[in-house]
């Protein structure tokens, strides 16, 4: 993707999570080769042993598509390196154009569970363009700076449950991730006498720090 710097600093920010499942898209990804734009796959039912997307031989059970959403400069693109790549990004700001996703497998209680993580632009010019990919997404992470108290206000209106996360650090970032791929695998497979994924127990049982309390 074609990305343009500006003179913003982000080294030092701590951007703060909110998990939010999709209600209304329970069927994982179908594989294919995905691409930005209206040509992306649509969903369909699981598909045991396909290759992952972006090739490097991995295998999946089952696929989801994540969004991460939230204003310009949070540091959307910079907690997506540090999950999928152990990296930070530091120095100058880089601002994402348009959408831009990875992908990552993660062994789920026995399962392999590939996330399709889709990071967007947060200036206001490219919200129609990143808004029509909402459609598709069976799960949300809703990112804001704890340094900038308005990206702050742009997200507190939907009364998420949040933890804190620091892509520096790697504070919580497994966590959060993690924490979505076991609520959507256990939608996609739940059994109707298996008893449900508590996704706020969990958060509270296994992060450092981190809260379920409401904003």
């Amino acid at each position: 993707m074609s990305r343009k710097k500006t003179p913003k600093s982000k080294g030092g920010s701590a951007p703060a999570t909110s998990a939010l499942p999709a209600t209304h898209g329970s069927r994982p990804v179908r594989p294919g080769t995905a691409r930005p734009g209206p040509d992306a796959p649509p969903n369909g039912p699981p598909q045991p042993g396909r290759s992952s997307l972006g090739g490097g031989g991995d295998f999946y059970d089952v696929a989801f598509k994540v969004m991460l959403v939230g204003d310009s400069g949070v540091g959307k693109t910079c907690l997506l390196v540090r999950f999928k790549d152990g990296a930070f990004l530091a120095g100058t700001f880089i601002s994402t154009v348009g959408i831009d996703f990875r992908n990552k497998v993660l062994d789920v209680d026995g399962m392999k569970v590939k996330l399709q993580i889709w990071d967007t632009a947060g200036q206001e010019r490219f919200r129609s363009v990143t808004h029509a990919y909402y459609r598709d997404a069976h799960a949300l992470l809703l990112l804001y700076d704890i340094t900038n108290k308005a990206s702050f206000d742009s997200i507190q209106e939907y009364g998420l449950p949040f933890m804190e996360t620091s892509a520096k650090t790697g504070l919580n970032v497994d966590l959060a991730f993690m924490a979505i791929a076991k609520e959507l695998k256990q939608r996609c497979m739940k059994a109707p006498s298996e008893p449900r994924f508590q996704l706020h127990d969990y958060v509270k049982r296994e992060g450092r720090g981190a809260s379920c309390c409401k904003p």
